[in-house]
C-alpha cells in the first residue's frame, strides 16, 4: 500500500511534469501556453482592480464636482441676496429723493415759512396715532403747528417738543380734528379722526348742504392751526343723505401708513376777515 509520502512526491512529479510540457508547448502565437494562462489570470485581475478603481474615482471625482457645484451655487445665492440688498437701498434712496423733491416742490408753491423734517419713529401707546420728528425748539417749533407732506395735511405739533425732537399728532387720531371746506359747494365743517377704518368724519356740516362723494376737501384756516387750501382728502361715502343724522366719510390725502419727510409749518394762518368770522 502507498503511504502519504510516496503519494504526495508523485502528484509533485506530474505536476511538474505537466507544468514542463506547457512551458514547452506554444499556442499559435509563438508564445507558450504556461505564459498565456498566467497573462490571462492577470489580465482578469487588472480588469477586475481598474473596474473597481474607476468606480472608486468616479464616485470621488463626482463627489468633489458636487461639491464645487455646490460650492457655486452658494456663492450665486449670496451675489443674488447682494443684488437683491442694493436694489433695495437704490429703491430706498430713489423714494427719499422723490420724497425730498416733491416736498421742495411743495414748500416752494407754500407763501409761509416751513422747515423740513424727517419722521424718526412712531408712537407705540395703543389708540395714539403720533410719531416724532428730528425738529424741535432750537429750529423754531412750538405746540400747535401745522404738518403737511408732498399729498396734503399730516397733524399738527404737539407736547412734548424738545430741542431737537417733537411729536405730531397725525390727523387720523381720535383726538385728532381740523377746520375744513368742501371745495365745490364752498361749504364749512370740521374732520375729525379716530374711525377705525382710517378716514375722517365730517362734524358741523349743514343739513342742507349739497356734498358729493369725490368733492376735493381743504383746509379753511378758520382753525388757526392748518393754513387755508391746503388738501385734506376727498369725499368718500355719505350716508342718511337728507336727515340731521347725514355721516360723511372723507378718505384722507396723506398716507399715514408711510411717512417719510413732513414740512412744518413755522408761521400761523393770517386772521380771517371779519365776515368769514361771523358766516
Amino acid at each position: 500500500m502507498i503511504d502519504r509520502r510516496t503519494l504526495a512526491l508523485l502528484v509533485t512529479l506530474c505536476l511538474g511534469q505537466v507544468l514542463l510540457i506547457s512551458a514547452q508547448v506554444q499556442s499559435q502565437g509563438g508564445v507558450p501556453l504556461l505564459q498565456v494562462a498566467a497573462f490571462d489570470a492577470f489580465a482578469r485581475v487588472q480588469r477586475v482592480t481598474t473596474a473597481i478603481t474607476d468606480a472608486v474615482t468616479g464616485v470621488w471625482s463626482g463627489y468633489f464636482g458636487l461639491r464645487g457645484v455646490a460650492r457655486e451655487n452658494a456663492e450665486l445665492r449670496q451675489q443674488l441676496l447682494d443684488m437683491a440688498v442694493e436694489l433695495q437701498q437704490q429703491r430706498a434712496i430713489s423714494s427719499q429723493v422723490r420724497s425730498l423733491e416733491e416736498l421742495l416742490g411743495l414748500k416752494a408753491a407754500v407763501p409761509v415759512e416751513t422747515v423740513a423734517a424727517r419722521v424718526i419713529a412712531g408712537n407705540i401707546t395703543p389708540g395714539t396715532l403720533t410719531v416724532a420728528i428730528d425738529r424741535g425748539t432750537d429750529d423754531g417749533l412750538a405746540p400747535d403747528m401745522a404738518v403737511i407732506g408732498a399729498e396734503g395735511v399730516i397733524g399738527r405739533v404737539i407736547n412734548p417738543v424738545a430741542s431737537h425732537a417733537a411729536t405730531v399728532q397725525l390727523l387720523v387720531d381720535a383726538n385728532a380734528a381740523a377746520a375744513i371746506v368742501f371745495e365745490r359747494s364752498q361749504t364749512g365743517a370740521i374732520a375729525v379722526g379716530g374711525q377705525s377704518d382710517g378716514t375722517l368724519r365730517a362734524e358741523f356740516v349743514p343739513v342742507l348742504a349739497d356734498i358729493e362723494p369725490g368733492e376735493l376737501v381743504t383746509t379753511s384756516g378758520q382753525d388757526r392751526v392748518f393754513p387755508p387750501g391746503f388738501p385734506v382728502g376727498t369725499v368718500e361715502s355719505i350716508s342718511g343723505a337728507g336727515t340731521p343724522n347725514r355721516t360723511i366719510r372723507i378718505r384722507p390725502a396723506a398716507d399715514f401708513s408711510h411717512l417719510d419727510v413732513v414740512l412744518v409749518v413755522l408761521t400761523p394762518p393770517p386772521p380771517l376777515p371779519a365776515a368769514t368770522e361771523a358766516r
